[in-house]
C-alpha cells in the first residue's frame, strides 16, 4: 500500500478556490535557501511524531514539514491530525474558528494538503510520489524576526503559483521550533484536480 493510499482515499475532491498571491515575498523566495525534508512515514500520533528524527523539532524545516504532514492525515485521522498540530503549537492549542476551519476543511480540502508533497501536481489529482519530499523556502525577509525567536518559511504548491507562509516560534530553553501561525492559509486554494475539472 502506498504511503498516501489511506489518507487520499478517504479525501473528497472540492473545486478549487482562486489562487492566492503572495506577491513580493514569492518573488523573494525565488531567490531563497531550499530546504528539502524527506520523510519515512507519515505520523498517525503524536508518538510517532515525537520518534522520528524529524520529531525533535530542532531545526525549523522539520518542524514546517510536519505541520504538513500532520495535515494530511486528516481525513483517515481527524483526531490524530489535531493532536499533532497541537503539539507542534507548544500548549497554544487550536480552539474556536481556527479549529472549525480545520475541521470544515480536512477532509474536502485534503488535496491542497497534499499538493505541497512533491510531485504532487493537478494532472496526477494531486498524488504524492514516494518517498514524502516537502521543500521549503527561506527568503531575504524570512530572518527579519530572528531576533525575536521567529522564522517565516514558504512552502511550495504543486497546483499554485505562490508558496505558502508558516512562521515559526523558538523556544530559547531548549532550542525547538515550534509552530506559531500559518495553518489557515495552506487550505487556500490550488488548481482543481484533473479528474474534477469539467474543462480538462
Amino acid at each position: 500500500m502506498s504511503l498516501f493510499d489511506s489518507i487520499k482515499n478517504k479525501a473528497q475532491r472540492a473545486g478549487s478556490e482562486a489562487v492566492r498571491k503572495l506577491g513580493q515575498e514569492a518573488a523573494a523566495a525565488a531567490s531563497g535557501k531550499t530546504y528539502t525534508v524527506t520523510l519515512s512515514i507519515l505520523p498517525m500520533s503524536v508518538e510517532e511524531l515525537k520518534a522520528m528524527p524529524e520529531g525533535n523539532l530542532k531545526q525549523p524545516e522539520n518542524t514546517a514539514a510536519l505541520t504538513i504532514a500532520a495535515l494530511a492525515v486528516y481525513p483517515s485521522n481527524p483526531d490524530a491530525s489535531i493532536a499533532m498540530i497541537n503539539y507542534m503549537r507548544n500548549g497554544r492549542d487550536l480552539i474556536g474558528s481556527e479549529l472549525q476551519f480545520v475541521k470544515e476543511r480536512g477532509v474536502s480540502h485534503n488535496h491542497v494538503i497534499l499538493s505541497y508533497f512533491k510531485g504532487a501536481t493537478p494532472d496526477n489529482d494531486y498524488t504524492p510520489s514516494e518517498p514524502a519530499v516537502i521543500e521549503l523556502l527561506e527568503t531575504s525577509t524570512s530572518r527579519a524576526q530572528i531576533k525575536d525567536g521567529y522564522l517565516k518559511l514558504f512552502v511550495q504548491s504543486g497546483g499554485a503559483d505562490a508558496p505558502r507562509p508558516i512562521v515559526l516560534r523558538q523556544k530559547p530553553s531548549t532550542g525547538e521550533w515550534f509552530l506559531w501561525e500559518g495553518v489557515m492559509g495552506l487550505f487556500s486554494g490550488v488548481r482543481t484536480p484533473k479528474s474534477a475539472d469539467p474543462w480538462a
